[in-house]
């Protein structure tokens, strides 16, 4: 049960992302890093499960950022073998950055020509980031919303056109309000936000900020004789979803995944088992193109802890065409 925070509220960072990838602890990630060839303007990881690689947050050099959390549709089974939601973002993040194509010409690729159907329900929210940083100075476009119940180029939905916008995206329609993660995610990114410019903290103690919302855990615990499938509807009450599913391992047999495309012949029980909030990403960007990003991996391939800080990877670099 994902989790994606996006604000313009940071009067030294006009785009802010935050993060939580939450799932199944063996399943093979990549961690983040640039892409190779030929799509090396990427940043970000990916899903080493399907052969595809898709990913579900990524960056580029020259500013263009996509976001996707999957939900499932009342009624809809789940689609196996079917086109990895991870190629949504992917589309967005690997088309030619000379060709500069815009959110709404992508929309209109995605919605009319089919590149949301035969996957299940979604939202990604994309865009450039300096569509969002020059939204402070007067520029109107922001980020966008697709997913497989957009309708039209006209039915996109758009985020962070102004100065002072935060919206949380979860395993729900973007605007269904019933999720307390999603309600508290946006509240106290509001209010973190306002503390540290308060406080007037540098950008490290704006990150640690940041990353304690993204651990925070008020997931009710699972109560005896709950039954696993009722139990799993409490994750849409925490930011941070804690490993659950440990006393399962011994029964799923699950064995310890290499890294590297073998992994896909090998990931037998790679969406099985136990389950938590697997990496913390945090992105800035502040006025002048400067972007920082910081992923951090809580477990290792074997569902075992990482010392905090150890599973750090960290980027800075400069927006191109800024």
């Amino acid at each position: 049960m994902c989790i994606a925070i996006l604000t313009s509220a940071h009067p030294d960072y006009p785009f802010i992302l935050m993060n939580n990838r939450d799932e199944y602890l063996h399943r093979p990630t990549a961690e983040a890093t640039w892409w190779p060839e030929p799509d090396s303007q990427v940043l970000g990881g990916y899903d080493l499960h399907r052969p595809v690689h898709g990913t579900w947050l990524g960056v580029t050099r020259q500013g263009r950022i996509a976001v996707l959390t999957n939900y499932r549709e009342e009624g809809e089974a789940i689609i196996q073998g079917a086109r990895s939601r991870g190629l949504i973002p992917n589309a967005w993040l690997k088309s030619d950055p000379a060709a500069k194509e815009s959110t709404d010409e992508f929309a209109r690729r995605m919605i009319e020509e089919d590149g949301v159907k035969g996957v299940g329900g979604f939202s990604l929210s994309y865009g450039l980031v300096q569509d969002v940083v020059k939204e402070a100075q007067g520029n109107a476009k922001g980020m966008a919303i697709i997913s497989n119940r957009t309708p039209d180029v006209q039915g996109v939905i758009r985020l962070l056109s102004q100065r002072g916008e935060t919206h949380a995206l979860s395993n729900a329609a973007y605007g269904d309000r019933s999720w307390p993660k999603v309600v508290n995610g946006e509240a106290w990114t509001k209010k973190a936000i306002e503390e540290s410019v308060a406080a007037n903290e540098n950008r490290d103690q704006l990150v640690q900020r940041l990353l304690g919302i993204l651990t925070t855990d008020t997931m009710p615990r699972q109560k005896e004789n709950e039954e696993w499938d009722m139990y799993l509807n409490q994750l849409r009450h925490s930011i941070f979803v804690p490993a659950i599913g440990r006393d399962h391992l011994d029964e799923h047999k699950m064995p310890p995944h290499e890294i590297g495309d073998v992994v896909k012949h090998k990931a037998v029980d790679a969406t099985s088992g136990c389950y938590g909030t697997q990496k913390n990403i945090v992105m800035l960007v502040d006025k002048a193109g400067k972007a920082y990003y910081l992923e951090r991996t809580l477990y290792d391939g074997n569902a075992k802890p990482i010392e905090e800080g150890k599973g750090d990877r960290t980027f800075e670099y400069q927006i191109e065409g800024w």
